[in-house]
């Protein structure tokens, strides 16, 4: 049977992926939304298993594969048939596996780090105690020490400026591949450059991702290094013609193809610049519509969509909001965007608070109303819950019982006053800390109350319901759950609302900048992050994409548009 250009496309890149692996050359693999990254990454270690299936076993080494989620660690497992010469685990997993057993030089470093200062002083010092990482948090006990997850990387970075280390580690994995590498610690990879790339005798690198992919702050972005070849996947097997063609104007740099040339779907862009009436100012809310004629312009375009053929069904069509406030009153978190500053504390998570309860707290509290306990532990990242004896099983559970009555009928304030109290499960130290300095500030004196603690009171008296409600928003429309959190993060029909209400987002000034001959050094940044979140919400339909602008778009931005989209898909919402 004849190739499809996208699987000529894939092929021509693997076959480079092999040329490298045989030769022992590291390499970038820059797969494009839809390429079939994970495919590529599966093939590669498969390529690998046939190859050194006889003399890497009897050296005792292994094949390294560092995912950046879970998900991604399980789905590779699984397509690898757990074959034990491959070593898959997330970083901070990986990174512990080698640096658990330095545990003398383990104290020295974490005797140095300010985080550990205070606790250090109290314990009277850590002596000859081991190092664990597997409750999660800091502490000191009376044996042991158990580190932080942000104590993990910097460790290692610090390990790898040890001779001794670097030969170990490249004894014991002499490949090591690296998927989603633009997000993967920026200081850590650049450890790796300085430490491992080009240099004789050390590991072979193949990294897996996508730098017009990376949405994170702290990730890598595009990697370049002389000792690192670069192999672009010239392939979409996720959209139609009709929309790669669009991503293929975004991205001329790297022309993808499709399975089927002669598949057709929609491209629509509306924009509401006709409206007249007085529109948001100021700040971050600048040139937006107000909420209720925001709302109108949704239901508007729906309504033309859905005339157009469109199924607007969530089952089929997904509904991804680069912005906020439109429907945060329907999506019954209404509170939270008066309550931060910057509303990318809550829709990243970047807000320690909202961080634990989305990521941890919510996903534990279903796991055990499921009986899933052993998830739940795991949720929490306490590993093997300290359960000695019966009252500390009939402790949990009491507590436990009583946190989803919390969550049921109280305000955040009553959920963290409950785990103070029970400390099952703990909170994390970022949040116990700030509890403990809101507790002991002095209301009644003349210092005004710092704005990250006034943050944090009005944050207790709202509605835990609204915490549910926003988890429930980043698992279903936040596009930054639809890169990872998102299985397979494609869907038949896409709707994508953009506007204002970010910090660091303001499309408009990213369309205009994409046409300019020279992006501003100082600008080059908040460009690409823009940019970015742009594409990869762009690149999730397999068939039908519409945007909604509800922000005002300038002259050189709608010009933009319609050299990406087509002047044909662009018209302007009936309000």
């Amino acid at each position: 049977m004849n190739e499809t250009p996208a699987e000529a496309a894939s092929r021509r890149a693997l076959e480079r992926v092999y040329a490298c692996l045989e030769a022992g050359r590291s390499f970038r693999l820059e797969a494009g939304a839809g390429a079939g990254k994970t495919y590529s990454l599966i093939k590669a270690l498969h390529f690998l298993i046939e190859r050194n299936q006889r003399e890497m076993p009897r050296r005792g080494q292994q094949i390294a594969c560092i995912t950046f989620t879970n998900v991604a660690k399980d789905e590779i497992e699984a397509r690898t048939d757990r074959h034990p010469m491959i070593r898959c685990d997330t970083n901070h997993g990986f990174c512990w596996s080698l640096i658990g057993g330095f545990q003398r030089r383990l104290r020295e470093l974490v005797a140095a780090m300010p985080a550990w200062q205070e606790r250090i002083a109290e314990a009277g010092g850590l002596g000859d105690r081991t190092i664990d990482y597997n409750l999660g948090h800091r502490a000191i006990r009376e044996k042991s020490v158990s580190l932080h997850h942000d104590d993990v990387l910097p460790l290692t970075i610090a390990l790898m400026g040890n001779a001794k280390f670097r030969r170990l580690l490249a004894d014991r994995y002499p490949i090591i591949l690296i998927d989603e590498y633009q997000d993967t610690d920026a200081d850590w990879v650049e450890a790796i450059k300085q430490h491992f790339l080009g240099v004789e005798g050390a590991p072979l690198f193949g990294f897996f991702g996508d730098h017009w992919q990376k949405i994170y702050g702290n990730g890598c972005g595009k990697l370049e290094h002389p000792a690192v070849e670069e192999i672009g996947v010239e392939a979409n097997f996720r959209s139609v013609t009709t929309v790669v063609e669009t991503l293929n104007a975004m991205r001329p740099a790297l022309p993808q193809f499709v399975e089927d040339p002669q598949s057709v779907g929609e491209v629509h862009v509306f924009h509401t610049n006709n409206w007249r009436g007085q529109r948001q100012v100021g700040g971050h809310w600048g040139g937006d519509l107000p909420t209720d004629v925001a709302h109108q312009a949704l239901l508007g375009v729906k309504a033309r969509l859905e005339v157009a053929g469109w199924d607007i069904r969530p089952a089929t069509t997904k509904i991804l909001m680069l912005t906020h406030r439109v429907l945060a009153a329907e999506q019954g978190y209404s509170s939270l965007p008066t309550v931060f500053r910057y509303n990318e504390s809550f829709t990243r998570k970047e807000h320690p608070y909202i961080l634990f309860f989305v990521d941890m707290l919510e996903p534990a509290c279903e796991a055990y109303a499921d009986r899933k306990y052993g998830l739940m532990f795991e949720v929490l990242g306490t590993g093997v819950p300290f359960m000695k004896r019966t009252t500390d099983k009939a402790a949990w559970v009491k507590s436990m019982d009583a946190l989803l009555a919390c969550r049921a009928g109280g305000a955040v304030g009553d959920v963290l006053d409950h785990l103070r109290r029970s400390r099952r499960p703990r909170l994390p130290d970022a949040v116990e800390d700030r509890e403990r300095e809101l507790a002991g500030f002095d209301r009644e004196g003349e210092e005004e109350m710092p704005l990250a603690l006034a943050e944090i009171e009005r944050l207790r008296a709202v509605s835990y319901g609204e915490i549910q409600a926003l988890r429930s928003y980043l698992e279903g429309s936040s596009p930054f759950e639809t890169k990872h959190g998102v299985k397979g993060a494609e869907f038949e029909n896409v709707l994508v609302i953009v506007g204002r209400g970010w910090n660091q987002y303001n499309f408009n000034e990213m369309l205009e900048l994409a046409s300019a001959t020279a992006i501003p050094a100082n600008r080059q940044a908040a460009f690409e992050r823009n940019r970015n979140l742009f594409y990869v919400a762009c690149s999730r339909p397999k068939k039908r994409l519409a945007l909604l602008f509800t922000q005002q778009l300038s002259q050189a931005a709608t010009g933009t548009l319609q050299r990406w989209f087509g002047a044909d898909a662009i018209e302007p919402v009936a309000l």
